[in-house]
């Protein structure tokens, strides 16, 4: 399947069985993984659609979706050695996406020996896509993705939120992110953040936006300065629109 192609799919599959169930799901139709962990009924029947499709196409390939993986957690070391994988996130911002915020998204990243070569973003509320191919650049709705530098009295975001309110070093105090990386991303290449921190590293949450972000200018690596390596399984990340500011937060830590 082409770029494009996957595109059209995470669209399609979230016109199918994530926008109906928007504001309209069942009690029924949401339960925990773990406590306050949720997952709903569109979370499986988005990641079913996405997984077939990239298995129909890509038989070889290893499809890491994060419901799968959840009721089959060898599949995490299946994927930290596999030459060719795809990850899904059938809707990033679960939490969101039951309350009725606009604030999700439909993710997927491709690997291929090691290195993330294609991501994709699919905001369905918001009507945005973020694209990227390893070397070829990032793509929002068609056009040209570039960090923007963030502007006045823009704070630090942090996904842990025992770390919210804490000062990083003579940064600034962090707030809390968007609580969805597939809308925390996009946030930080507008100017939204000034750097973005988060304590864990799984996958389908990071690689499609650490992939879009480095192609549209940006920087991103573990907390102990090291770059970020997709099949490495633990571990925090720090996002920055660029080196310098990426750096200083690595100084800064441990909170």
């Amino acid at each position: 399947m082409d770029t494009a192609a996957v595109l059209t799919l995470l669209q399609d599959v979230a016109a199918e069985v994530i926008n109906p169930r928007f504001q309209a799901l069942a009690d029924e139709h949401v339960s925990e993984k773990n406590p306050g962990d949720l997952v709903t009924i569109a979370d499986h029947e988005s990641e079913a659609l996405i997984t077939a499709a990239l298995q129909a196409a890509y038989p070889d390939a290893l499809v890491l979706g994060e419901e799968a993986m959840a009721a089959d957690p060898s599949l995490l070391d299946r994927f930290a050695t596999a030459e060719h994988a795809f990850t899904v996130d059938p809707v990033d911002g679960t939490k969101n996406f039951v309350n009725g915020s606009p604030d999700h998204a439909v993710m997927v990243a491709e690997v291929q020996h090691g290195e993330v070569t294609r991501g994709w973003i699919w905001q369905p509320q918001l009507e945005a896509s973020y694209v990227a191919e390893l070397g070829g650049g990032a793509w929002r709705n068609g056009e040209r993705l570039s960090v923007t530098a963030a502007q006045g009295d823009v704070p630090f975001r942090t996904a842990r939120r025992s770390w919210v309110g804490r000062e990083l070093g003579d940064l600034g105090t962090l707030e809390l992110t968007w609580a969805c990386c597939g809308v925390d991303y996009p946030h930080l290449i507008a100017g939204d953040a000034r750097a973005l921190l988060y304590s864990r590293s799984m996958p389908w949450d990071h690689l499609p936006g650490a992939l879009i972000l480095t192609e549209a200018g940006g920087v991103i690596g573990q907390h102990d300065g090291s770059p970020l390596q997709p099949q490495l399984l633990s571990g925090g990340l720090v996002a920055a629109p660029d080196r310098a500011t990426y750096d200083a937060v690595v100084a800064a830590l441990p909170l």
